[in-house]
C-alpha cells in the first residue's frame, strides 16, 4: 500500500468525474471485462452479516470471526478509504473440457474451473496494481490498497454496489450479459470519485441454484451455510470430511460449480482472454488413479502457480480419496487405495479407510 495522505483527498471541480471515466478506460485498455465504482455504506450487509456469523455458518474459517464487521467497514479495514474500485475478470477457460460431462464421470475428477489455470490472485492483482499506478500517474499519489480475496472483504456487496452485478441467490455476483463465471477484484481509495449506479436484480421466482447444491448447502435464497459447501469442504475444511457429506461430493475434489452450471444467466457466459486461465496438467478431465499417484514431490511441482497448491498434498489426496470411494467398484481403484493405505498422513489414511470399505461394500 503506498503511503496514504494526512488527510482525506480532494479534487477539485469536474476532476473526479473525469478520473472516474478514466479509470473505466484503463481498466479496459488492462483487460478487465468490466470496472465500477462503489461508496463504502454496506451497513445492510452488516446486518447480514453479524447474523451468518452467530449462526456458525463461517464453519472452521475463523478468520471471518475475527475481522467481524471490519468486512463491512472499508474505512475500518483501510482508514482513510471514501470510494473502493471493483472489476471482472473472466476465468472460464477456452478449449476446457465441458464441466458437467466431466461431472457425469465418476472415474474423472472435477476442479472447480476458476483452478484450472494459474493462480488469480497474482494474475489480478498484478493488473488491479498496474491500473493503481495509472492513476498516480494522472493525479499523484494518493492513498490505495488492492485487493483479490486476500483480506476480509465483502466483494459481492461492493461489486453488486458498483453496478457490476447483483447478488444472486447462491450468493455469487450475476450479471444478465455474462453470468457468474469471474473473479472480482478490489482497489480501496481516499478519492472521492462518483460511484457508478447499482442494477436492478434478475433472478426472480427461479431456484435453479438452490435445488442443484448437492449437499443442500444454499439453506435459503442468498444464503449459504458454509459448512455444507462442497468448495468449503474440499477447500477451506482442514480436517475430517463430515462422512455424511462424503457421498454428496461425487467426484468433485477441488470446489463446486454446480450452482453456476444450473444458473440459466449462465447461457451468456464468455471465455476469459487471459492466458494465465488456460487449462494446466489436463486438470479439466484427469483420471481419478492417475491423479491419486503422485507423490508429494510430484504434487508441489505440477501444482507450482496454481490456486490448488495452498490446500497442500494431504487435503489434495484426501478429496481424491473421497472421490473414489463414490466410484462405481472397480479393482484398479482399490488397488491405487491400497497402495496408500498407510499413508504417512492420519487424514489421508482415515479417507482411504472410508474409501475401502465403500469399494469392498
Amino acid at each position: 500500500m503506498t503511503q496514504a495522505p494526512p488527510s482525506p483527498r480532494e479534487l477539485a471541480g469536474g476532476e473526479a468525474a473525469r478520473i472516474a471515466e478514466d479509470i473505466v478506460r484503463w481498466g479496459r485498455e488492462l483487460g478487465f471485462d468490466a470496472i465500477g465504482i462503489a461508496d463504502t455504506d454496506l451497513a445492510s450487509e452488516e446486518a447480514h452479516l453479524v447474523e451468518w456469523l452467530a449462526a456458525g455458518r463461517h464453519g472452521a474459517m475463523d478468520y471471518m470471526a475475527r475481522h467481524g464487521v471490519t468486512r463491512a467497514r472499508p474505512a475500518a479495514l483501510v482508514p482513510g478509504t471514501q470510494r473502493v474500485i471493483t472489476a471482472r475478470l473472466n476465468y472460464l477457460p477456452p478449449g476446457a473440457a465441458d464441466g458437467e460431462a466431466v461431472l457425469a464421470q465418476p472415474t474423472k475428477a472435477y476442479v472447480a474451473r476458476y483452478a484450472l489455470g494459474r493462480d488469480y490472485h497474482k494474475v489480478f492483482r498484478r493488473r488491479l496494481q498496474l491500473l493503481a499506478l495509472r492513476i498516480t500517474a494522472a493525479i499523484g499519489p494518493f492513498g490505495h490498497r488492492v485487493f483479490t480475496d486476500s483480506a476480509p472483504v465483502l466483494e459481492v456487496a461492493l461489486a453488486a454496489k458498483a453496478g457490476l452485478g447483483w447478488r444472486g441467490k447462491h450468493t455469487l455476483l450475476l450479471t444478465r450479459e455474462q453470468g457468474s463465471w469471474f473473479f472480482l477484484g478490489e482497489i480501496y481509495v481516499d478519492l472521492p470519485l462518483p460511484p457508478t449506479p447499482a442494477r436492478s436484480g434478475h433472478c426472480g421466482s427461479c431456484r435453479a441454484c438452490i435445488d442443484a447444491c448437492p449437499t443442500g448447502a444454499i439453506v435459503a435464497p442468498y444464503v449459504l451455510d458454509a459448512r455444507r459447501c462442497i468448495s468449503y469442504l474440499t477447500i477451506e475444511l482442514a480436517g475430517s470430511i463430515p462422512v455424511e457429506l462424503r457421498p454428496h461430493i461425487g467426484n468433485r475434489i477441488y470446489g463446486c460449480d454446480d450452482c453456476q452450471f444450473a444458473c440459466p444467466w449462465n447461457r451468456f457466459a464468455r471465455t476469459a482472454t487471459t492466458p494465465d486461465f488456460a487449462v494446466r496438467h489436463g486438470l479439466d478431465a484427469a483420471d481419478l488413479v492417475a491423479l491419486f499417484a503422485w507423490s508429494e514431490s510430484e504434487f508441489g511441482r505440477r501444482m507450482e502457480g496454481s490456486a490448488i497448491r495452498r490446500i497442500g498434498f494431504a487435503r489434495w489426496s484426501r478429496n481424491i480419496a473421497v472421490a473414489l470411494g463414490n466410484a462405481p467398484r472397480d479393482p484398479a481403484i482399490v488397488a491405487a487405495l491400497l497402495a496408500r493405505a498407510d499413508d504417512p498422513s492420519p487424514l489421508v489414511r482415515e479417507h482411504v479407510a472410508w474409501a475401502l470399505a465403500r469399494q469392498r461394500a
